[in-house]
């Protein structure tokens, strides 16, 4: 009976893990998307569009128990802001590969800001799977050759790698001291990143241009809105309760790999031989993590 009962214990967990897998594909895809969208409008006026039709979808969810989200959406918001500015503002100045590989240094920020913020050492194993999967990362985007070109786009992405792991950490510690219905609190991050993109659109001095009337913007955005946007942060949102931020970084590390295989069959850029090496890499070193047992889980 007991083992049975520990069977069903370790099941979230398994749930969980898989659906990150699938939260790292949508994501990998969003780069080669988002570069197709800001084909047609501007970055601000894009990111306003995409969070305030995720609010609006989500509205109803901050009925009754909802409201619960309010109190901590608002600072989560403005983190969710801040990452999105830099990856998009970030994306649009490099390629969709290199992006997906700046962004996951949050494998490697997240052991260390768990440490910090929620005094929760994370174990040995974990820091050795997040240097593989770094270097995993480093072979699969072709910048193993020494040749690194770091640019202003370049460094917002890492700006938004350490805010993404900031932000995993600080969503682990609101749910360990409330229930937050994670739909509730999608909608409020989405209304305050969504608002806070229009105020500052509207405050530039040429303002936005009349909304993009072909279908390829549209559609690029409503992919974003329901899979990149919706799907994927209240399954992240509901992953963090059943495992520990190291463990959600080091799944969510196979971003790269489906990242770098949309950029080479949507917008054709290359992947050497090496970068299927370290693709490999980040797949298995992610598979061996899901057997991690950290403090948290």
């Amino acid at each position: 009976m007991l083992s049975h009962g520990g069977h069903l214990a370790q099941r979230p967990v398994w749930l969980a893990d898989i659906s990150l897998l699938l939260v790292a594909i949508v994501w990998g895809s969003s780069y080669s998307i988002a570069k197709t969208a800001l084909l047609f409008y501007p970055v601000l006026g894009f990111l306003a569009i995409r969070f305030c039709l995720t609010a609006l979808l989500l509205l109803p969810q901050l009925r009754g128990e909802g409201r619960k989200a309010i109190r901590p959406g608002l600072p989560l918001g403005l983190m969710l802001l801040a990452i999105f500015l830099c990856e998009t503002f970030g994306v649009a100045q490099t390629t969709a590969s290199k992006a997906a590989f700046l962004i996951s240094l949050f494998v490697i920020f997240t052991p260390l800001l768990e440490w910090v913020l929620l005094s929760q050492r994370p174990a040995r194993e974990a820091f050795l799977a997040a240097a593989v999967s770094l270097l995993g990362i480093w072979l699969l985007t072709g910048e193993g050759t020494g040749e690194l070109q770091f640019n202003l786009g370049d460094a917002l992405m890492v700006a938004a790698a350490v805010l993404r792991a900031l932000m995993m950490c600080v969503t682990k510690r609101y749910f360990s001291t409330q229930a937050i219905p994670a739909l509730a609190l999608t909608a409020v991050q989405a209304a305050v990143a969504g608002l806070g993109c229009l105020v500052m659109a509207c405050l530039l001095p040429a303002g936005l241009p009349a909304l993009p009337a072909t279908y390829t913007f549209w559609l690029a955005t409503g992919y974003l809105v329901v899979f990149c946007t919706l799907f994927a942060f209240v399954v992240q949102i509901q992953a963090i309760r059943y495992s520990s931020p190291t463990r959600v970084s080091l799944l969510m590390g196979t971003e790269p790999v489906f990242g770098a295989l949309f950029a080479v069959f949507w917008l054709q850029e290359s992947l050497a031989v090496q970068g299927w090496i370290g693709g490999f890499l980040i797949v298995a070193t992610a598979i061996w993590a899901t057997r991690l047992r950290s403090a948290a889980v």
